[in-house]
């Protein structure tokens, strides 16, 4: 099984092959300007893809799936068809760019893979980054076709709840429990009936890089989770879910992200919360 990670000394042995993509998936929670970033300092031939700007405007929940044709759109934008060799990373370490990883793979992409450690790795490793203005991508042609699979709705949630499948969900414990507020305004506290919670920087070293092997799946059994059974991750609003979706594909394990996350669940007043 290839692993969905890429290290830097992998990284950094293929920077000439002529079909890699490397693309800067930064987003922050705080609000901070990751294109910004972006522009300071990349690994080279590095483009930025803004979680925010393709999304599904329509929708009133944050950075939501685009449909496959503004997503082809935006990659072909970047310079990226499906059939090109991906590797996706962020400036935190590994916070949104297993969103992106999750999205490209959803949207058809055949080999996409995550800079495990990120460009926080890269640069103590002493790698040398691009600090020149970004110079546009030659637009390519990306042919999208969404896996339904990969990607669960607040129906699917719902019928998760009867044990259809397992939710697993990244935010922090105090959020889960119900005894911290949302970051968002307006969202209910605590947790869905039966979920299981697996705060996503529990996943992580402290070097910012994923476990491996059998310390990232005891993790998953610490928590309560049947690594046999279905299981859709959630989050706050799809972003950190996404890291534990990348933690199981590291294990050999499919599951779905719940786009809509704590986001839609927490908004509405028809679904039902738990807290303790």
């Amino acid at each position: 099984m290839r692993s969905p990670l890429i290290t830097t000394d992998e990284l950094a042995a293929n920077l000439d092959d002529p079909r890699l993509r490397i693309i800067d998936a930064s987003w922050h929670l705080d609000g901070r300007d990751a294109r910004a970033d972006f522009e300071a300092a990349r690994i080279a031939a590095a483009v930025h893809f803004d979680l925010e700007a393709v999304s599904d405007h329509d929708s009133p929940l944050p950075h939501m799936l685009p449909t496959p044709e503004a997503f082809a759109a935006a990659a072909g934008e970047l310079g990226v068809s499906e059939t090109d060799t991906v590797v996706v990373y962020d400036t935190v370490g590994l916070f949104s760019a297993p969103r992106v990883w999750w999205t490209f793979r959803l949207m058809g992409a055949r080999d996409v893979r995550v800079l495990d450690g990120g460009l926080p790795r890269w640069l103590t490793e002493g790698r040398p980054v691009d600090r020149s203005p970004p110079v546009a991508p030659v637009p390519a042609v990306f042919r999208a076709i969404r896996r339904a699979s990969d990607v669960a709705d607040l129906p699917t949630v719902l019928g998760a709840l009867t044990g259809e499948a397992q939710i697993v969900d990244a935010r922090p414990a105090p959020r889960f429990r119900g005894e911290a507020a949302e970051p968002r305004p307006g969202l209910r506290s605590g947790h869905m009936p039966g979920a299981l919670n697996l705060p996503f920087k529990t996943l992580l070293s402290d070097d910012g890089v994923l476990l491996r092997g059998e310390a990232l799946s005891a993790r998953f059994a610490e928590a309560g989770v049947d690594l046999d059974q279905p299981i859709i991750t959630s989050c706050g609003s799809g972003v950190s879910a996404a890291i534990l979706t990348l933690a199981l594909a590291e294990l050999g394990r499919d599951s779905a992200v719940y786009d809509g996350s704590w986001a839609e669940w927490g908004g509405r007043d028809d679904t039902p919360v738990a807290t303790g």
